[in-house]
């Protein structure tokens, strides 16, 4: 399924302690918010910032498996917003390895713009993080 329309991506991770355990959720909404597509991924131990990244990492992922080329993507972490955007540098190695991941991913589209929102106006995609933790049986 190929779509020239834009579309929206919301991507989050959830991390129960920092460092702790890890989810993340992601999911793609069309026109009239009607859900298009969604993932969550159980992560294991990781950093509340490395969950935000891979979570939008399952959400590029999951757009370019569906055929999106047009891409507006919302996240709640400010830091990873801004460090896509280039206004704050990775000095993370985990990090600028997930960043690589990340350029390498939004390179694959015609068009994407990234904005920072309000963890209330991400509630779908917080949800499909915690879910992803709550259902690990570990």
């Amino acid at each position: 399924m190929s779509s020239d329309k834009k579309v929206r991506l919301f991507s989050d991770g959830a991390c129960r302690g920092n460092p702790g355990t890890g989810g993340a959720g992601a999911v793609i909404v069309g026109g009239e918010d009607n859900i298009l597509w969604e993932g969550k991924e159980y992560l294991g131990h990781c950093t509340n910032n490395i969950a935000e990244y891979k979570a939008l990492i399952l959400g590029l992922k999951g757009a370019l498996a569906n055929g999106y080329t047009h891409l507006d993507v919302f996240l709640d972490s400010e830091l990873l917003a801004k460090q896509i955007s280039g206004d704050y540098r990775v000095k993370n190695q985990t990090l600028k390895t997930l960043m690589e991941e990340v350029r390498s991913l939004l390179s694959s589209f015609e068009s994407v713009n990234v904005r920072h929102v309000l963890r209330c106006n991400n509630a779908h995609a917080d949800k499909l993080a915690n879910r992803a933790i709550d259902e690990h049986k570990g």
